[in-house]
């Protein structure tokens, strides 16, 4: 069975500030408490490369490679597949525009495979906190920004 996490916020900032949040890669340290780290170019078929805190003190390393990316709009990423449908998973980011000021940001992830209820045993408790707080915490950064100016 697979594992879904949804979470979605409104944001009091526009859609555009949002997305530059998401976007701006370089300075999730800054902010995200569960990808402290990332580089991308958010090209279809190039790496997203992370480091994410799941568990215990030291961040973890992950790779996935981005699917899609409608600029201002939604980008997504898939770990590579593992073969025999062993794992394979989704992460999408999508922003949505509620008018001038104010937008909502949906989180989605998807984990599924013969392997995931495992997957989810050892880990789904960090992966929901992890997605949760980011979520969260691009909420946070945007309105901040707003609030500043920047």
């Amino acid at each position: 069975m697979a594992l879904v996490i949804d979470k979605s916020v409104e944001v009091d900032a526009p859609a555009e500030l949002v997305w530059r949040v998401l976007t701006d890669v370089d300075r999730y340290g800054e902010w995200n408490p569960f990808c402290i780290s990332c580089s991308t170019t958010l090209e279809p078929g190039t790496p997203i490369d992370m480091e994410v805190r799941l568990v215990g003190p030291s961040p973890r390393k992950q790779r996935e490679y981005i699917h899609s990316h409608t600029p201002g709009r939604e980008f997504s990423y898939r770990m590579k597949p593992v073969p025999l449908g062993t794992l394979h998973s989704e992460r999408s980011h999508t922003v949505t525009a509620l008018g001038a000021e104010r937008c909502r940001y949906d989180s989605h992830f998807e984990l599924d495979g013969w392997l995931s209820p495992v997957v989810t045993g050892l880990l789904g408790g960090a992966l929901r906190r992890g997605f949760a707080e980011m979520t969260d915490a691009v909420k946070q950064r945007a309105e901040a920004l707003r609030t500043s100016g920047a």
